[in-house]
């Protein structure tokens, strides 16, 4: 069955696209969200269920993902029409692209923003503010930053200007170029966080709290976070995954891809982890401290050892590579997509797109300050506490998200024919192939419908 043709450009390697895919599935959730949650639901059972769901439930949607965006060879929306056209089932199904393409787009809105914290936070660390300082004073700190919307928005657009030089620059000069260089140093910096960690930290109480499995800490609120966790640290259903498959060579294996994908988003998850909860240990910190872990926590404790200035920094400088590749590959859909329907050049359509990615971050910006009591749904009840940012991470990451993988896997499990799906992704073993097509028919769809569920 022939792939449908379009103008776009292609990764030059396989590398190059596993380097980037890869970036846009590392992200702040695997290094500073993950962390917290295992520290929330109990270490190492919680890991278990955790590697389980991106077995079982994240892997077949994404090679499901990367087969429809290779398969379109156009951005999200017109991939899924093209594909949906080709298989005689109606153009409506165009709607899969649309809300995964939105999802990742409005959370890049205040993805950016956090990404901001990391800058200020690089030079914060890197001048020594947080040497011998209390954990009050540490706290201030944060509190006093995010009380200033000036500065907030200072750093979200000078992240937001870098992220848009990449993109303009084109999927090989400026995409390709970018994760060649940043995903090696994220692994770089992460390994000698792990070894700062073994060092100065508590290794041994780290790795009992990761990985020693006391079954009895497992209840279906963990089996529940477990797998949205490994839905959003994968990528799937943002659109960004099918937007990087469109760009895919033909003779580049996507189970094989998917595979490698996951297995090293889940490795910087761990070794967040194992980075991480050893420096928590030794100052005697909770592991389950929440977002305060990365920019309360870990400054006060860098700011208590020796070396923890230039670790610190290094860590940060961490989080801003990780971030910078999972915003690119938020954006990136939306620039496709921009070319396609109104002939833009990349150019373009990169500055467009994140300029309105960096006015829709004011929401964001005020939602810590000047907008800090405002609660738009105050009448609904389950909604009562939320603020603005509040509301905007939970219907990308609780609805629209799930939504998008649950339409999805019904797509491609149940409307198009196995056989077309079985051409494009050319698993040499049938029985290989069998076992994803059940995962991605009954597992996939029964498991995101229990996240829905619990999110109502």
């Amino acid at each position: 069955m022939a792939t449908i043709q379009t103008k776009h450009e292609n990764w030059t390697s396989r590398f190059a696209f596993l380097m980037a895919a890869v970036g846009a599935a590392v992200g702040l959730g695997n290094i500073w969200k993950f962390p917290y949650i295992t520290g929330q639901n109990g270490g190492g059972a919680f890991v278990l269920v955790y590697l389980l769901a991106v077995i079982f439930v994240a892997l077949p949607i994404l090679i499901a993902e990367l087969a429809i965006g290779r398969w379109g060879r156009q951005s999200p929306p017109n991939a899924m029409s093209a594909v949906a056209r080709e298989q005689g089932r109606s153009k409506a199904w165009r709607l899969i692209g649309w809300s995964g393409m939105l999802a990742a787009y409005l959370i890049a809105t205040y993805y950016s923003v956090i990404s901001g914290w990391t800058m200020v936070y690089i030079f914060k660390n890197g001048a020594g503010n947080f040497t011998g300082q209390s954990a009050d004073a540490v706290a201030a700190e944060f509190e006093a930053l995010l009380a200033s919307p000036g500065t907030l928005a200072l750093w979200h657009g000078l992240f937001m200007i870098i992220v848009a030089w990449i993109l303009a620059r084109g999927i090989q000069a400026g995409i390709e170029r970018a994760v060649k260089f940043l995903m090696p140093a994220l692994f770089f910096l992460l390994l000698m966080m792990v070894g700062y960690g073994a060092v100065k930290g508590d290794m041994a109480q780290a790795m009992h709290f990761m990985f020693d499995f006391d079954f009895s800490a497992i209840d279906g609120t963990t089996i529940l976070v477990a797998i949205g966790q490994a839905f959003f640290s994968i990528g799937v259903a943002m659109g960004l995954m099918m937007a990087y498959g469109a760009y895919l060579p033909k003779e580049i294996s996507i189970a094989r891809s998917a595979v490698i994908i996951s297995v090293m988003d889940t490795m910087v998850a761990i070794i967040a982890g194992l980075a991480i909860f050893p420096i928590v240990f030794a100052n005697g910190t909770d592991p389950g401290e929440g977002p305060g872990l990365i920019f309360i926590t870990l400054p006060i404790a860098f700011g208590s050892f020796t070396g923890g200035v230039v670790f610190g920094t290094m860590f940060f400088v961490l989080l801003l590579f990780a971030a910078l590749t999972s915003v690119i590959g938020t954006i990136e859909p939306v620039i496709a997509w921009s070319r396609e329907k109104f002939g833009m050049p990349r150019a373009l359509a990169a500055v467009l797109s994140c300029a309105f990615v960096f006015v829709l971050g004011f929401g964001t910006v005020l939602s810590f300050n000047a907008w800090k009591d405002w609660r738009p749904l105050a009448g609904f009840e389950r909604f009562a506490d939320f603020g603005y940012f509040e509301i905007l991470d939970y219907v990308t990451a609780n609805l629209m998200m799930p939504i998008t993988g649950l339409l999805l896997a019904l797509f491609v499990g149940w409307r198009i024919k196995p056989e077309a799906i079985a051409d494009q992704l050319q698993i040499e073993n049938p029985a290989v192939f069998r076992a994803w097509f059940w995962l991605l028919r009954w597992v996939v769809p029964i498991s995101i419908a229990l996240i829905l569920v619990s999110s109502l």
